[in-house]
């Protein structure tokens, strides 16, 4: 079970490696937006609020391109043969 605040791990696409923390979950599109993952560029207008200009942000990825890293270790049990 994915939750925000989770490490994960990149499994495919242009950040194959890389881990991150989870910011952002949306579970009907079932994606995630991860800290300083697939960034993107905006191009915004300047308002009264804003400057504007070009702006990076973290975009959404699919949670079948991302492995868990929190989970508690499992290890098989070796089972012999008599």
């Amino acid at each position: 079970m994915l939750k925000k605040g989770l490490q994960v791990k990149i499994i495919s696409g242009k950040d194959k490696g890389k881990t991150g923390e989870i910011l952002e979950i949306n579970r009907k599109l079932n994606k995630l937006k991860i800290k300083s993952i697939n960034m993107i560029k905006r191009h915004t207008k300047p308002t009264k609020e804003n400057k504007g200009g070009i702006i990076s942000k973290e975009s959404f990825i699919h949670q079948s391109n991302v492995k868990n890293l929190d989970e508690k270790k499992t290890t098989q049990k070796k089972v012999s043969k008599k």
